[in-house]
């Protein structure tokens, strides 16, 4: 067991994405990112992710889940101050998207650096479609003084093999708008005219019709070992990949991606978990994981919790802070091929039919029976933290044993009871009671006076990085890629 000395270093954040939406219908909003909140692309709290329509918010590290949601909230309140009428689309799952070339990409300026994220987006766009792009989670960020490389990999691995319990427990995704699936194939059922779902799904974004790739299914990344993990990186980074060279770098007078690679940077690679290091001016994340080590692990598979103004809530985070451990402190064999493949059957049956009474999963054990050894662990790490974490993985033991607490049964159950099992006037209803209830909020004076010099301090450092570009965009494209920034400086060198 780790020592409360240790227990007390743990600092955890979390980065949120919501869309900003009409507050009539629903319908994407197809202004550009508010200048009040500042520069997307230097702004340390408030961004946009795929689209200009998608804001993501950003808390810093934290000491306790409570400082975390306590940030959260203000920059939540100083958002919704300075949006106009629109709202924040409070589901993961979107809804009333324009055709697909209609959803704006995210436009960070006219420097280098900017123009580069804005082409990968469009990289995106070619190679997944915008509609997928618009799905909206909860990335929880999570670290511990004194973990190696090689422990935060033995976490990463035992992460994989549990992670269908998190999927379970605050999934809350088992209906999406019927215009989201228009195309694609799916086995969805209709619930009510323009709702689809999954009886006992639940979370439909991490299931088949939502953030998948097939591209990347054939990627086997290992995550044995640093080396193994970047490794297969690298290879996915540099090797041509026959499909997108198709698309082309450059046709018709405009950039389509940034690189014909399986990947065209990192952050393209889909994981429920990733090992993380920041990242220096410049400096590609791979090479920063390589030269450094890991700093902390990224966690992806949350959904918003639409019942909560800001997505995610206290005990929420308590349970995750002892999951997370207890991957950290039991064994971790290496994965194999066969358990990798486990793992995503696992994921999608959880994704799909979590609430089906008697599950099994692929690997022959009751969802039931496996979810108690789970929180076990969990409850044994809380009653060593304090009694907030005990009350959070007493309520996920709870929940495991009363299906109809859990997130996606009491979505379907409001839908219902309230609106008419229409999904978008369910999400369309919290979200603006939500708008309400923080606009409704004070703010304190201190921060919002400290977001308005941190958005007008944004808005000049864009100016700035702009002003000092001295390469065209195409020699700047071909610089950040070059495989050596991949390598280590040691590597580099020989």
């Amino acid at each position: 067991m780790i020592e409360p000395d240790r227990l007390r270093g743990i600092r955890r954040g979390v980065e949120k994405e919501s869309l900003r939406v009409r507050p009539e219908n629903g319908a994407l909003a197809l202004t550009p990112h508010p200048t009040e909140l500042g520069a997307a692309l230097t702004h340390p709290h408030i961004t946009t992710d795929f689209s200009e329509s998608q804001l993501e918010l950003i808390t810093s590290p934290q000491p306790s889940a409570a400082g975390v949601v306590a940030e959260l909230v203000h920059i939540h309140q100083y958002v919704d101050r300075h949006i106009g009428d629109e709202i924040l689309w409070c589901g993961s799952m979107p809804c009333n998207l324009p055709a697909d070339d209609q959803i704006p990409l995210g436009r960070y300026g006219t420097s280098n650096v900017g123009r580069a994220k804005t082409v990968y987006r469009m990289g995106l766009s070619y190679r997944y479609g915008r509609r997928m792009q618009a799905i909206s989670g909860i990335h929880y960020n999570f670290s511990l003084p004194g973990v190696s490389s090689a422990q935060y990999f033995g976490l990463i691995r035992n992460f994989r093999r549990r992670s269908w319990l998190l999927l379970y427990l605050f999934g809350a995704s088992p209906a999406v708008c019927a215009s989201f699936a228009q195309g694609r194939k799916h086995e969805l059922a209709e619930l009510a005219p323009g709702t689809l779902y999954a009886p006992h799904g639940t979370s439909l974004r991490m299931g088949r019709l939502g953030y998948q790739s097939d591209a990347q299914a054939s990627l086997s990344v290992s995550y044995n070992s640093l080396e193994s993990y970047t490794a297969s990186l690298y290879d996915a980074l540099i090797h041509p990949y026959a499909p997108y060279e198709e698309i082309g770098v450059f046709k018709d007078n405009e950039y389509r991606q940034l690189a014909t690679s399986l990947l065209q940077i990192e952050n393209e690679f889909y994981g429920t978990i990733r090992p993380k290091q920041r990242i220096r001016r410049g400096e590609r994340p791979l090479h920063a994981l390589r030269e450094r080590g890991v700093e902390y692990v990224e966690v992806r598979l949350m959904d918003l919790d639409p019942f909560l103004a800001v997505g995610i809530g206290e005990p929420t985070m308590r349970f995750l802070d002892c999951f997370l451990l207890s991957c950290l402190l039991d064994d971790s064999p290496p994965d194999t091929p066969a358990e990798i493949a486990a793992v995503g059957r696992n994921q999608q049956l959880v994704a799909t039919q979590g609430r089906k009474p008697g599950l099994v999963l692929d690997n022959r054990i009751s969802l039931k029976d496996w979810g108690k050894d789970l929180i076990s662990k969990c409850q044994a790490i809380a009653a060593t933290i304090d009694r907030d974490h005990e009350e959070a993985c007493a309520h996920a033991l709870r929940m495991l044993e009363q299906p109809e607490e859990l997130p996606s049964a009491r979505v379907l159950a409001a839908m219902a009871r309230e609106h008419g099992n229409s999904y978008t006037r369910f999400v369309l209803a919290l979200s603006r009671a939500h708008a309400a209830e923080l606009r409704a909020r004070p703010l304190p004076p201190k921060v919002d006076l400290r977001f308005r010099h941190l958005a007008a301090e944004s808005l000049a450092e864009q100016s700035r990085i702009e002003a000092a570009d001295k390469v065209d965009f195409e020699t700047f494209r071909q610089r950040y890629l070059a495989p050596e920034l991949l390598r280590t400086d040691q590597q580099a060198a020989r």
